[in-house]
């Protein structure tokens, strides 16, 4: 049997050697570890920094929003003491059409910038009036709901457009966190209710309805300016069908 002697030295050279090796991936491991430590640290911080700045932004704008609130409670107390149901109506007609054209708009911008409820007060100026809209508009809708509900529900009730819209907008401003804890916490539940968005409770009622109010509505003044109305919204429909209609074109040999 032949046996091959390895001289001591050369053994320990290779030993050392594969130490180095070793310590060479150790060191290399280390250091991946380090940047990915870093780096998730990095992530981390700028997460929590943009979470800070956006309920900062948020803070900022619950105080705003009630500031608009109070104008919107001082058209709203303009409104109601005009005490003529034709003018209220005619007012009122004029106001919700122009109120669910911004929540149309607004709904597309927050859709396109694929903007969440509870993401935080966005910063992108477009799309910060955007989400204003929709909660500032939700909300103020809500007042008129409750306080004319029957010239609400004279329009609302027909139109499916609307309905969608005030449904998308209820759904947002909910998830929002603007309306929690606040004074007007309980104004999204009673406008659902009482537009029968959402089943109402066994105890619901509309705080805002009175004796006077439902003697008001059940007048003959107001029946009449259902009815004046109904016969202006038959009219204007007869004459965007005829708009629509064919045209007749004349050749050039006719002319």
């Amino acid at each position: 049997m032949c046996i091959v002697c390895v001289p001591l030295g050369m053994h320990w050279t290779l030993q050392f050697t594969r130490f180095l090796r070793l310590w060479a991936c150790i060191m290399e491991l280390f250091q991946v570890c380090i940047f990915l430590f870093t780096l998730e640290l990095s992530l981390s911080i700028a997460s929590d920094v943009k979470k800070q700045k956006n309920n900062s932004g948020l803070h900022i704008y619950k105080k705003l929003f009630e500031t608009k609130r109070k104008d919107q409670m001082n058209a709203l107390r303009n409104l109601i003491e005009l005490n003529d149901v034709n003018q209220q109506y005619k007012i009122i007609d004029i106001m919700l059409k122009g109120l669910f054209k911004v929540l149309e708009d607004s709904r597309a911008v927050l859709i396109a910038a694929d903007v969440q409820p509870d993401g935080g007060f966005p910063q992108d100026e477009k799309i910060k009036d955007a989400y204003s809209h929709i909660l500032e508009n939700t909300a103020f809708f809500g007042d008129v709901a409750l306080r004319f509900p029957q010239i609400v529900h004279h329009y609302f009730d027909r139109n499916s457009n609307w309905n969608n819209l005030i449904r998308w907008g209820l759904s947002f401003s909910n998830q929002s966190g603007v309306f929690d804890g606040g004074p007007h916490s309980q104004l999204l539940g009673l406008m659902a209710q009482e537009l029968g968005i959402s089943e109402k409770s066994p105890d619901y009622r509309n705080p805002f309805k009175t004796d006077r109010h439902e003697f008001l509505h059940g007048t003959e003044a107001f029946q009449k300016a259902l009815r004046e109305e109904e016969k202006r919204r038959k009219k204007e429909e007869k004459r965007k069908e005829i708009r629509k209609g064919p045209r007749i074109t004349r050749s050039r040999s006719e002319l």
